[in-house]
C-alpha cells in the first residue's frame, strides 16, 4: 500500500512487445523498474527444460553447452563440470581495460541483456535473469571497462565485466560506492548464482554493449539534430541571411525527406522574424547557412536508417548457440556478430561528425566582422578579443572529430587461434560515437553562445518569437558579454541549456 504522498512505481514488463529506442530512454532516465511478464517467464523456462532434456539425452557434443569455447570448441567437457565450465568462461573473459563505462550506458546493456535473454532463444535459468533485474531495480550496477570488445563474438568482455556480479565476482557500484560483487551479495542477503550449461555464453554472447552505446548515442543525437536547426536559425537570422533557399520549390525537385524537413522547420522557425524580412544587399550566403537543408536534412536522414536498424537489434536474440525448442534445434552460428550495426555506427559518427563541422563554419562567419556585426562578436575589439578563442575551441573539437570519424568496422584483427578470423570492431565504432557526440554538443553550445550574442547586436530588430524565445532564455542562464570575462562557465552553462531546455 503507498502513503498519501508515494508516487506510483512505474513498472516496464519484459516482453515480446517491440521495444522502442525512446521507450529504452523513459526506462532509464525516468527511474522505473523491470518485471517479466509472465509469457516471457514461462518461454525461458521452457526454453531451459529443453534443453537440460537435450543435454541429458544427447550424445553428440554441443558447442558451448557441453563443449569449450572458440577455438576449443572440440574439446568435450564432462557433465559435472558445466557449471564450472561457465563461471570460468565469464572469470577469463573479464579482461577490460581502460575508463568505466558510463552508469546510464551500464543500465541500457542490463536491460538490453535481459530482454534478449526473455525471448527465450538462450536458455538461461530463470533466476539467472531475475537477479538481472534486481541489479536493475536496485540501482546496482556492475562496474564495465570501455575496451576490450572486438565487436564478433558479442561483446564478450564487457558483459563479462557486466555478469561477474551474478557469481560473487567482479565490482558494483551502489549506492555511490563502488564495492566486490562478493560484497554486494551478502549487503543484498543473496547467494551466488549457480551457472547452468550454457548460461555463460547466453550472458556473453551479445551485441549489448555496442547497442547499448548506439542506443544512447541515437537519443542524444536526435536532440542535437533538432537543437542543431534552432541554434542555426538563430544565426542565420544575426548574420543577416537569406530564407529563400529555404524555399518548399527548391526542395520539392530533389525530395530527400530530410531536407525537406529542414526546410520546413526553419520556414517554421523563422517566421514573423523582422530581420529576416529585411533587405538584403547580398544575393547569397555561404553553404555553412544556404545549404543547411541538405546537410541537416542528410543528418536526418542517417539517423532514420541508423535508428531503424539499432531497432531490430535491440529486439533481437544475439547470443550462440541458438536454441529453438518448437523447431527441436539448436545451432551454432553468428548472430553475435556486430557487422550489422557496426557499419551504421560508424555512419552516424560520420554524420554527427558533419553536423559539427557546419555548426563551427557559422561560427567563424558570425566572429569574423561581416555584415555589420563587430570583429569578434564585441563592441571594443582590440582592448577585448570577444568570442575570438570560442571558435578555436569548435575547430579543436570538429577537428578531434574528423579523426574519430574514421570508421572502425574496415579493421579486422583475427583472435581465438583464427577461429574468429573477422571481426566487427563495432565496440571500438561505438565507443568513437559517443566521443563525437560529446563533442559536437559541444559545438553547437558554443554556436549558440556565439549567435545570441550576435542577435543582440541586431537589437532592436527582433527575429522570430520562436527563436526570441530561445534567447530570452539562454540570457537567464548566459548573459551579453560586454567586455572580456573567463568564458569556460559560460560555454559549460550553454552545454547544460541544451540538455535542460525543450527546444
Amino acid at each position: 500500500m503507498k502513503t498519501k504522498n508515494q508516487k506510483p512505481m512505474n513498472i516496464h514488463q519484459i516482453s515480446a512487445e517491440h521495444l522502442t529506442i525512446e521507450r529504452i530512454g523513459e526506462i532509464v532516465r525516468g527511474h522505473e523498474k523491470l518485471a517479466l511478464s509472465d509469457d516471457a517467464r514461462q518461454r525461458i523456462v521452457r526454453c531451459r527444460m529443453y534443453l537440460d532434456e537435450k543435454i541429458a539425452n544427447q550424445t553428440e557434443p554441443v558447442y558451448g553447452v557441453t563443449t569449450g569455447f572458440g577455438s576449443l570448441c572440440n574439446v568435450s567437457v564432462g557433465k559435472d563440470e558445466l557449471s564450472q565450465l561457465q563461471v570460468n568462461l565469464i572469470k577469463s573473459h573479464a579482461c577490460g581495460v581502460g575508463p568505466r563505462v558510463e552508469n546510464d550506458i551500464v543500465r541500457i546493456m542490463l536491460l538490453l541483456k535481459i530482454q534478449s535473454l526473455s525471448y527465450g532463444y538462450s536458455g538461461c535459468k530463470l533466476d539467472t535473469v531475475e537477479r538481472l533485474i534486481d541489479f536493475f531495480n536496485h540501482d546496482i550496477t556492475p562496474v564495465v571497462y570501455r575496451q576490450g570488445s572486438l565487436g564478433a563474438s558479442g561483446d564478450l568482455v564487457p558483459l563479462a565485466h557486466l555478469c561477474l556480479p551474478l557469481v560473487g565476482e567482479g565490482e558494483v557500484e551502489m549506492q555511490g560506492e563502488v564495492i566486490s560483487g562478493a560484497e554486494m551479495l551478502k549487503k543484498m542477503g543473496w547467494k551466488p548464482i549457480e551457472m547452468a550449461s550454457k548460461e555463460g555464453l547466453a550472458l556473453l554472447n551479445g551485441t549489448q554493449n555496442m547497442s547499448a552505446y548506439a542506443v544512447w548515442s541515437l537519443l542524444e543525437a536526435q536532440r542535437l539534430s533538432d537543437w542543431a536547426d534552432v541554434i542555426a536559425a538563430m544565426s542565420l537570422d544575426a548574420f543577416d541571411g537569406r530564407i529563400e533557399p529555404f524555399t518548399h520549390a527548391v526542395h520539392a525537385v530533389r525530395p530527400h525527406l530530410g531536407q525537406i524537413e529542414t526546410a520546413r522547420r526553419f520556414r517554421e522557425l523563422l517566421d514573423g522574424s523582422e530581420l529576416i524580412r529585411g533587405q538584403k544587399v547580398h544575393v547569397q550566403d555561404p553553404y555553412s547557412f544556404r545549404c543547411v537543408p541538405q546537410v541537416h536534412g542528410a543528418v536526418k536522414d542517417t539517423l532514420r536508417y541508423v535508428k531503424s536498424v539499432i531497432d531490430i537489434e535491440i529486439n533481437s536474440a544475439t547470443d550462440n548457440p541458438i536454441v529453438r525448442p518448437d523447431e527441436d534445434l539448436i545451432i551454432s552460428a553468428g548472430n553475435f556478430h556486430g557487422e550489422p550495426i557496426a557499419l551504421p555506427i560508424d555512419f552516424l559518427s560520420i554524420a554527427m561528425s558533419e553536423l559539427a563541422n557546419i555548426s563551427e563554419r557559422r561560427i567563424y562567419r558570425l566572429v569574423s566582422g561581416l555584415r555589420g556585426l563587430p570583429d569578434f562578436l564585441v563592441a571594443n575589439p582590440g582592448l577585448n578579443s570577444g568570442f575570438m578563442i570560442t571558435q578555436y575551441t569548435a575547430a579543436s573539437c570538429v577537428s578531434l572529430n574528423k579523426s574519430l570519424a574514421m570508421p572502425s568496422s574496415v579493421d579486422s584483427i583475427p583472435s581465438c587461434q583464427d577461429q574468429e578470423d573477422l571481426v566487427s570492431m563495432g565496440a571500438n565504432a561505438a565507443i568513437k560515437l559517443q566521443r563525437v557526440i560529446q563533442n559536437t554538443e559541444r559545438v553547437l553550445a558554443i554556436e549558440l553562445f556565439n549567435a545570441a550574442q550576435a542577435l543582440d547586436f541586431r537589437l532592436p530588430k527582433k527575429s522570430s518569437p520562436t527563436i526570441m524565445a530561445v534567447r530570452d532564455a539562454f540570457r537567464e542562464r548566459v548573459p551579453f558579454i560586454s567586455d572580456d570575462v573567463v568564458m569556460y562557465p559560460l560555454i559549460e552553462n550553454a552545454i547544460q541549456f541544451l540538455r535542460e531546455f525543450k527546444c
